[in-house]
């Protein structure tokens, strides 16, 4: 019975599938940070608003946010 509740949590292999979901999903949320990341340091670089220091800043906060969520996915 793959599946099936054992004494009150879930079978190993239900906990694997479970657990592999959520580094999947873990996984998925730090490479759409980074992307986005870098994407939004191109636009702050192009506009020309900030420094390239604080456009380095907000890239480094924008990957930190994306660490964060999966950690939360994770945990």
């Amino acid at each position: 019975m793959v599946g099936a509740l054992v004494a009150g949590g879930l079978a190993p292999a239900a906990q694997a599938t479970e657990q592999g979901r959520e580094r999947r999903e873990a996984r998925d949320t730090r490479q759409d940070a980074r992307r986005d990341a870098r994407q939004e340091k191109r636009e702050c670089i192009v506009q020309d608003d900030k420094s390239n220091h604080e456009c380095r800043e907000d890239k480094r906060e924008a990957k930190q946010e994306g660490r964060q969520e999966a950690r939360d996915i994770k945990w």
